[in-house]
């Protein structure tokens, strides 16, 4: 499962896990990737990797981001529409 997501300046996301592996790449702006209590600044076209079952979370500071999220297997969260990133 691909999607495509767009951090606004100043924002972050809940620390949380799930059971599906999660890759991201940095298509453009700037970030800081947590994740086992580590804080990572990330640049554009940085790419990581989650495992299924990590703590994990992402801000951003004075410039926006966006992000190509892939899970694996589909996160069954996502298949129904929402609210956005941290709504």
């Amino acid at each position: 499962m691909l999607s495509v997501v767009r951090l606004e300046p100043q924002s972050a996301g809940e620390m949380h896990s799930h059971p599906e592996e999660q890759w991201r790449l940095l298509l453009e702006g700037t970030c800081t990737r947590i994740q086992d209590g580590e804080e990572i600044e990330m640049q554009m076209g940085d790419f990581w990797c989650t495992p299924s079952n990590v703590l994990h979370g992402i801000r951003t500071g004075d410039v926006a981001a966006t992000v190509v999220d892939t899970f694996s297997p589909p996160r069954d969260a996502y298949r129904t529409g929402g609210e956005g990133f941290s709504a």
